[in-house]
């Protein structure tokens, strides 16, 4: 049976506590991380969360995106301190 990208992501989240979309891209090749992640929500009924975080590009312009975790995981543990 050949993995999913669905499933290349939860086994990158569990491996690294986190995922963004530009690790997705990099690390992975998945150019829709969006989507990985709402199945795995609500085909598979994992509880993922996310948090915004910022930061400056090249030019100087605000920057957000999503990185997204399990809930209960250690990355979460280490949010809430």
């Amino acid at each position: 049976m050949k993995i999913t990208q669905k499933d290349r992501v939860l086994q990158y989240i569990k491996d690294f506590g986190s995922i963004t979309s530009l690790d997705a891209f990099k690390d992975l090749g998945n150019t829709r991380l969006s989507a990985s992640i709402f199945l795995l929500r609500h085909v598979d009924l994992i509880d993922i969360k996310s948090i915004n975080e910022t930061f400056k590009n090249r030019y100087g312009d605000k920057v957000s995106y999503a990185r997204y975790y399990l809930a209960g995981s250690e990355f979460e543990k280490q949010l809430e301190k």
